[in-house]
């Protein structure tokens, strides 16, 4: 069961789960620096295709930010390691693969419909606080650049 949205100011809830690569990726090791967390439905579709494909070409600008960026799906660990083959996606993809969704549920952005996350995007500043949000339709993209402003200060 979905929990409700984390808003502006709250804490990220914690997670754990392993990247593409089999490594043990925590929310509470991202603390230190600002994290970008992106849940997106399906590896391997076109709009999420699309979505990471600019996050890679932009990725230099997260880093010049010191953000970092991490990509999470319903996707088992194997399928997230070919689709980031693929498409020369080097930063973290997540396997929310099981318990199915729960990091999507506990941010509250899983579709128990269909099995997947919804299209959800998350900053959180270096001690794990949201600091920005945005939810779209699991058929619409995205601005990587919006998310490249809300980790730039005013």
């Amino acid at each position: 069961m979905n929990r409700a949205v984390p808003e502006v100011g709250q804490t990220a809830p914690e997670f754990t789960a392993r990247n593409q690569h089999g490594q043990r990726v925590t929310r509470a090791s991202l603390r230190g620096r600002p994290a970008v967390l992106i849940f997106y439905p399906w590896a391997f579709s076109g709009i999420c295709t699309g979505e990471l494909c600019a996050l890679r070409d932009g990725l230099a600008q997260f880093h010049a930010v010191s953000a970092r960026v991490l990509a999470i799906s319903c996707d088992p660990m194997f399928a997230l390691r070919a689709f980031a083959q693929a498409e020369n996606l080097t930063f973290d993809l997540l396997a929310d693969h099981w318990p199915h969704g729960r990091i999507a549920q506990d941010y509250g952005v899983f579709d128990e419909e269909a099995g997947v996350a919804r299209r959800g995007s998350f900053v959180l500043d270096a001690e794990g606080t949201v600091t920005w949000s945005v939810l779209t339709g699991i058929g619409e993209a995205r601005s990587i650049s919006e998310h490249l402003r809300a980790l730039t200060p005013v």
